[in-house]
């Protein structure tokens, strides 16, 4: 199974998310091609309620903890509720990298 795959597939079956984007954007970055090493995941779910940007981010990073620490190299999280999505639809670029994974 392919990382994005795996981490479209572990968000999944955690938050059982009403929209769920992961992008590969390994492409804009120092890495060789067809690398799978920088993700951009917009999620929206009702388990976020009433948690902060950064208990979300926690309970995401904990579900990937693995791929995290040994497959991807950068992971930017746009977390919302269904009704912060419902208001917003639109997320901003991901941060430019400050360095390659070369493998």
């Amino acid at each position: 199974m392919s990382v994005q795959k795996n981490i479209e597939q572990l968000l999944t079956d955690a938050f059982a998310p009403s929209y769920l984007s992961v992008e590969n954007e390994s492409n804009q970055h120092n890495v060789p091609a067809g690398s799978e090493s920088h993700f951009k995941v917009v999620i929206a779910t009702d388990q976020f309620l009433g948690k902060r940007s950064i208990q979300r981010h926690q309970a995401i990073n904990g579900i990937l903890m693995d791929i995290i620490q040994n497959q991807i190299h950068a992971l930017a999280l746009h977390t919302f509720t269904d009704q912060e999505w419902a208001e917003e639809s639109t997320t901003p670029d991901s941060p430019l990298c400050l360095g390659g994974s070369k493998n």
